[in-house]
């Protein structure tokens, strides 16, 4: 009976030290240096909202490419919508992002489109993608 309550002690403070090392952990992010973060589009990246979720970031440049030729065109079920074309050419690999082929056509669904006060410092339309193509934001060239 005793070696019971030993062993079960002693599975219990390895468990315990196991949560513990567990809580102490720091998750870092995603910035290995590859953005010059004092650059005016920098700036410009970090103060992008959602305009449909004003409290959600756009994200930032791991998810951002230059989409130009803003367009509208009948979607899936004859409905018009906005729909750019990826433009982007710089390479993925430093901003640790997906690959999009030039030329992919992307949605861009209504209320994701940005209303900006301030001008668009890229030079491009710009679209924020998430998993699976998810549209967080579209930011037009100059702004609006």
């Amino acid at each position: 009976m005793r070696r019971w309550i030993v062993w079960l002690d002693l599975r219990n403070a390895l468990l315990a030290a196991a949560l513990f090392s567990c809580m102490g952990y720091a998750a870092h992010g995603r910035d290995f240096g590859q953005w010059d973060r004092s650059s005016e589009t920098s700036k410009w990246y970090q103060t992008l909202m959602q305009p449909d979720n004003p409290s959600g970031s756009c994200c930032g440049e791991a998810d951002a490419y230059f989409c130009d030729d803003l367009h509208i065109k009948p979607n899936y079920n004859g409905q018009p919508h906005a729909y750019c074309t990826v433009t982007d050419d710089r390479p993925d690999e430093p901003r640790r992002r997906k690959h999009i082929d030039i030329g992919t056509e992307i949605e861009i669904p209504d209320h994701k489109l940005l209303k900006l006060g301030q001008g668009n410092p890229t030079g491009h339309g710009v679209v924020f993608l998430g998993i699976g193509g998810f549209v967080y934001c579209y930011a037009m060239e100059g702004g609006v």
